[in-house]
């Protein structure tokens, strides 16, 4: 296990690196890079080259990236190009703002998804069957900002049941009633994409579990059904379950962009589109060193879950699965 998670932790180090110098590098070679932001229509070359000084930004790349890792190493992560505002300021309230938002729905998705999969296996192509059918088809097909504007057509403009959009209402901002109010909408659209994919992943899964030959056996011995199912079968079933999660973490983590726009929602995807429009490449910068942070993290904590679910994997022994 030690030296599994040593490895693992070598790698990650080494994927961060290259996201960093890939990140820096696309950032600095978009159209309009960070010295373009100060070159207004009446400002002198001179102007512009004292401003760009100033920032550091006349030095070679590779000294920029230098400095700009060294930061962030420390935990600074910048300061904004227009404002100089620090960028962490901006940042850190959003990530919270995004994991209230993209948590919940991941949650609940995955608390409906799963035991309603499982059922549908042992009843395929069943009424319920049927339905999970019919809503992941829905999911999968519907634009998601589409159907948050239909959502808020409805219960927010016609019926006024539900707040229209933001996290809070003005003068009840840290009352818990009034952000779940704000949440019911946004978490619909978002748990109905979620649940698309899983309640197809967790049916098919277990569908394969239940035709192994240990299940027969079990089965032929007399064991309950439900036995058979949640103790033989749920843990091989999982795998492919938490595989899928895995590859769903950058969006849990960055969150959905155009859900947080249509909702106004003030998460980590909204304030990227707004930082990209602004050209704020610090900001963008930041953004996505957190988002592969974290992603890395969850990957990491994927890994270890394989060897809970699978006794069959053995971490950091040779021949074993996990790698």
């Amino acid at each position: 296990m030690t030296e599994y998670l040593v490895r693992r932790f070598i790698q990650s180090l080494i994927v961060m690196f290259l996201i960093s110098i890939v990140t820096f590098g696309l950032i600095h070679a978009a159209p309009g890079g960070p010295t373009q932001i100060f070159l207004s229509p009446g400002l002198s070359q001179e102007a512009a080259k004292v401003q760009a000084h100033n920032l550091g930004l006349d030095r070679p790349l590779p000294l920029q990236y230098v400095k700009w890792l060294g930061g962030l190493l420390q935990g600074d992560l910048g300061y904004t190009f227009k404002n100089h505002l620090p960028v962490g300021q901006i940042l850190w309230p959003t990530v919270g703002h995004t994991m209230v938002l993209m948590g919940t729905s991941w949650l609940l998705s995955l608390l409906i998804a799963i035991p309603w999969g499982i059922y549908n296996s042992t009843k395929a192509y069943g009424w319920s069957d049927q339905t999970a059918s019919f809503i992941s088809y829905v999911g999968f097909a519907m634009p998601t900002f589409w159907f948050g504007i239909l959502l808020q057509e409805l219960f927010a403009l016609k019926l006024n049941w539900l707040p229209l959009s933001d996290m809070w209402t003005i003068d009840k901002e840290g009352q818990i009633g009034d952000l779940l109010l704000h949440l019911v909408l946004p978490v619909s659209v978002l748990t109905l994409g979620f649940l698309a994919g899983y309640v197809k992943y967790a049916r098919t899964s277990m569908l394969e579990v239940l035709e192994q030959d240990y299940i027969r056996t079990a089965r032929a011995k007399g064991v309950r059904e439900s036995k058979v199912i949640y103790r033989h079968g749920l843990r091989n079933a999982l795998i492919p379950i938490i595989t899928i999660i895995g590859l769903d973490l950058p969006i849990l983590v960055s969150g959905a962009a155009l859900t947080e726009n249509v909702f106004n929602w003030p998460g980590m995807g909204r304030l990227f589109v707004e930082m990209a429009l602004a050209r704020e490449y610090s900001v963008l910068m930041a953004i996505t060193i957190v988002t592969a942070v974290l992603v890395i993290i969850g990957n990491f904590i994927a890994d270890l879950l394989y060897a809970l679910v699978d006794p069959r994997v053995q971490l950091g022994r040779k021949g074993g699965t996990a790698a």
